[in-house]
């Protein structure tokens, strides 16, 4: 008896069936500017993330 051949077919995870689905709802440039807008909310928060140490270092310097 033999065994069935294994087939190494990947699982798409959950963010390739979310892409999948958008390429069908959405233009090639409504994606673009989906994700130039996701970009600059990272960007965004990255900065902001930047400006709380930046004043957490400020705080901690003494003043003369």
């Amino acid at each position: 008896m033999q065994a069935a051949p294994v087939r190494a077919t990947a699982i798409p995870s959950f963010t390739d069936a979310l892409r999948a689905v958008e390429s069908l709802l959405m233009s090639s440039g409504q994606r673009t500017a989906r994700r130039n807008a996701w970009t600059s909310v990272l960007e965004d928060r990255r900065r902001a993330k930047d400006r709380v140490e930046a004043q957490r270092v400020l705080e901690s310097v003494p003043r003369s």
